[in-house]
């Protein structure tokens, strides 16, 4: 079980769920949530950018946390994937899978070894 928070995926997914459900217009469709996945990484990158990039913020941009931009990536993918009916612990399951075992090769490990 994956945990963020105290919380395991699960319990983001339901979390969200809740929150949308309250409105009316409910999700948007899967399309505008790409779209906002976009949008949302694009400001991710500008923080990424700002502060390990070499263009700095100007002295008039709001100051704007990369943890903040996470958490708003993180909160249209559990949108995205609860509007497709997708379990994002599934999901990560499945990946992690395809990693441990298609690429478990692919890159050079640290020998425990000699960091005792």
């Amino acid at each position: 079980m994956c945990l963020v928070n105290g919380k395991s995926i699960k319990d983001l997914q339901v979390e969200v769920d809740t929150y949308i459900s309250q409105f009316k217009e409910g999700y948007f469709s899967p399309l505008a949530m790409v779209a906002r996945l976009t949008e949302e990484l694009g400001e991710l990158a500008r923080e990424v950018n700002h502060y390990y990039g070499e263009k700095p913020k100007k002295s008039s941009e709001t100051e704007k946390a990369i943890e903040e931009e996470l958490g708003d990536l993180l909160f249209v993918i559990i949108c995205l994937a609860n509007s497709l009916n997708i379990d994002l612990e599934e999901a990560h399951d499945y990946v992690m899978n395809k990693f441990n075992t298609r690429d478990k090769d692919r890159w050079t490990r640290i020998d425990n070894k000699n960091q005792e």
